[in-house]
């Protein structure tokens, strides 16, 4: 067993991390004990290890910890994948060097939208997304059977709503008629999608601004901000 200042120093994590990932359920320790210390086991270090370099990869933490606990987690399937992902990312980064050399050796007037473009990656974090989070709201969306066309009919509903909010983005978050909205966002992807709780409200609340697509979207539909206004407005709605 491992102290949480031994686990601080093996992995290089500091012991106010490790509190955080215990107090939101991402990393308990293995034990606890009278005295209120924390331990750690091996299988809690291989899981940390796992959670650092899905953190590498830039999955947010809830993310993490919704593959981690599902029952179709393997590990060693997942270490492979997080290797291809690396491997991905060592081509995009020379991929980028190469092409930053040459706009220097050639002149600053080239493009490099190329290099820069991480389309790749992204479908590589979205397949494992759905191999290792298919949560119950995954599987309650799936078996509804929804078409092509009503899911973009759908999407393009809740793309009018989020524009809906871009006009309210200069007021207060916790106001009255923002948090309608809100509420009626929910409604809508439970409508639509699958049981909306808070919780899930809360996390596609941060996936609205952590992933750039998602912001991107929602701010071309809203204006720049909008996506940060609804995750806020989300955030004091789940509360």
């Amino acid at each position: 067993m491992y102290t949480v200042n031994e686990v601080s120093q093996i992995t290089g994590v500091s012991v106010r991390t490790l509190h955080h990932y215990d107090a939101i359920g991402l990393l308990p320790p293995a034990q606890v004990t009278l005295a209120g210390y924390r331990l750690y086991d091996h299988e809690t270090l291989m899981r940390l290890q796992s959670i650092l370099l899905f953190r590498e990869l830039r999955f947010p933490l809830k993310e993490i910890k919704t593959m981690l606990d599902s029952p179709n987690f393997d590990l060693h399937k997942a270490l492979r994948q997080q290797i291809a992902l690396l491997e991905k990312e060592r081509e995009h980064l020379e991929k980028l060097i190469v092409r930053a050399c040459t706009i220097e050796k050639e002149g600053a007037e080239k493009y490099m939208f190329d290099a820069l473009d991480r389309k790749e990656m992204e479908n590589y974090r979205e397949e494992a997304f759905e191999k290792w989070g298919k949560t119950a709201a995954w599987q309650e969306y799936a078996s509804r059977k929804v078409t092509p066309d009503q899911h973009r009919q759908a999407a393009e509903t809740m793309m009018a709503m989020f524009g809906e909010m871009g006009e309210l983005k200069d007021r207060q978050p916790e106001e009255a008629e923002v948090q309608e909205k809100i509420k009626a966002l929910q409604q809508f992807i439970t409508d639509n999608f699958y049981t909306c709780t808070k919780e899930i409200l809360s996390n596609l609340g941060l996936m609205y601004t952590q992933y750039d697509r998602f912001r991107q979207s929602i701010d071309s539909v809203g204006g720049e901000g909008t996506a940060a206004f609804v995750q806020k407005a989300i955030e004091i709605y789940c509360r």
